[in-house]
């Protein structure tokens, strides 16, 4: 068996009502000065006001940055850092989706160690320490709460990461009844950008692709496939949500030990150029880029689609040998994002015919996830594959 490495949060709390308990949670992560990474839509509904009251009452002092957009900025970034300094905060808790953990682990980071941002972009340049660091996801889909990178826009529409080890949490926070009021469209595109996590981990090329990553997918697959269209449609069961946030979170463990690669790669400048969600850009690209895989039956990726089938879908025919299985189960995710109330064509977020040349060249710059890939992928490939998400 090859070698491999594989890395992940050392404390991982699952607990419904947990974010109410906060401070009894974090337990030596707690310090005395804490800043809250979070977005103003959590903000206004007031999400965050149990956890803050908990840290509060265990005579904490808390300030609150709540200005992270979708797709963060180098600039609110920068802000933040700015406003934990301003602070001394000794410790940085990130609440809300992908984007707040993002900023937050980030800041946690930067306000740690005072190493300039442009030095630290790329894969183990980051030099710590950090501050204390703790995640709490109110979305059940990036899973950034176990992985080490972290993705910030730097100018109009590229994407740059920090991958480290620093960047994993010294406590993940779980809590369902955090994502019980999420709306049916984020749920969905939350979900479905989980299930991508899975898949490209599963068959991903990189070399540090290993049986953990490979297990936590399937795992991950099984909760997320039976469960999304109850999360979706009954947004109160529990139950599904459990179900998503534990499956988000195992296939986010996979995908930050064995990488994603051409879906996500296709995907960000969707979201760069576009401003799509990232859940809905993976999910707009998924079945396409899957195809152009299974199609080259030299690199196995259809054997390898053919064996998740079952674990998302339990009654995807069997029959027919593998070829035809990997079909199915593509055509079958296809349908389950139109029937989840999913956009399904790339011209229903006004990208234009005229844009996909443009795309193409932007999605070849991803190197680092392109690598991944089961099949390689030219810029004419990419923007076939465009061409027939459009």
């Amino acid at each position: 068996m090859p070698s491999f490495s594989f890395h992940t949060t050392p404390r991982i709390v699952f607990c419904e009502g947990a974010a109410a308990e906060l401070a009894y949670h974090l337990g030596t992560t707690a310090q005395d000065r804490l800043m809250i990474v979070t977005d103003p839509g959590i903000v206004a509904l007031g999400l965050a006001e149990p956890a803050i009251a908990s840290l509060k009452n265990a005579g904490a002092d808390v300030r609150v940055f709540g200005e992270v957009e979708a797709d963060p900025s180098l600039a609110t970034l920068e802000r933040a850092i700015a406003m934990a300094l301003d602070f001394r905060a000794t410790g940085v808790i990130g609440f809300g989706g992908g984007s707040s953990l993002d900023v937050a682990k980030l800041t946690a980071l930067f306000a740690g160690s005072g190493q300039a941002i442009d030095t630290a972009w790329g894969v183990n340049n980051a030099r710590g320490p950090r501050l204390p660091l703790a995640l709490i996801p109110t979305t059940a889909g990036t899973g950034s709460e176990v992985t080490p990178v972290a993705i910030i826009t730097v100018g109009e529409d590229e994407k740059r990461g920090v991958s480290s080890p620093l960047n994993l949490p010294d406590v993940a926070i779980l809590d369902p009844l955090l994502t019980t009021g999420l709306p049916p469209h984020i749920t969905a595109a939350t979900g479905i950008d989980a299930m991508v996590h899975a898949i490209e981990a599963y068959a991903s090329r990189n070399a540090n692709n290993n049986p953990i990553s490979r297990n936590l997918a399937v795992e991950a697959l099984r909760l997320l496939g039976r469960n999304i269209e109850e999360a979706v449609f009954n947004g109160g069961n529990r139950a599904a949500r459990s179900a998503m946030l534990i499956g988000s979170m195992l296939a986010g463990q996979a995908f930050a030990n064995s990488p994603v690669a051409a879906v996500h790669a296709l995907a960000y400048p969707i979201g760069s150029r576009f401003h799509v969600p990232h859940g809905l850009s993976n999910a707009l690209v998924l079945p396409h880029v899957l195809r152009f895989n299974a199609a080259d039956a030299a690199n196995g990726s259809f054997a390898l689609y053919a064996a998740l089938g079952p674990h998302v879908f339990p009654g995807l025919r069997a029959e027919g040998g593998a070829q035809a299985i990997c079909a199915r189960f593509i055509d079958r995710l296809a349908d389950l994002s139109a029937r989840l109330g999913l956009k399904s064509r790339l011209r229903d977020v006004g990208i234009t015919e005229a844009d996909l040349p443009a795309m193409a060249a932007d999605a070849m710059k991803q190197t680092r996830l392109l690598v991944n890939n089961p099949r390689d992928v030219g810029e004419a490939d990419a923007y076939a594959i465009y061409k027939a998400a459009w």
